[in-house]
């Protein structure tokens, strides 16, 4: 179950947002540029660095 301030908030356009807590409980990436990742993965660089290696 998922805790309202703890595990998410709503921002000012009414989307959820999913703290770091949250992002630590489920244990994983989702790869999708989440605001709070703890794993602080950015999809440019990862895609930039496979265009080089495959020129």
């Amino acid at each position: 179950m998922l805790t309202d301030n703890v595990d998410y908030y709503i921002n000012q356009q009414g989307n959820y947002v999913f703290t770091e807590k949250y992002h630590l409980k489920r244990g994983y990436c989702c790869k999708n540029e989440c605001k709070h990742c703890p794993w602080k993965y950015k999809k440019n660089k990862i895609d930039n660095a496979k265009k080089s290696k495959n020129s």
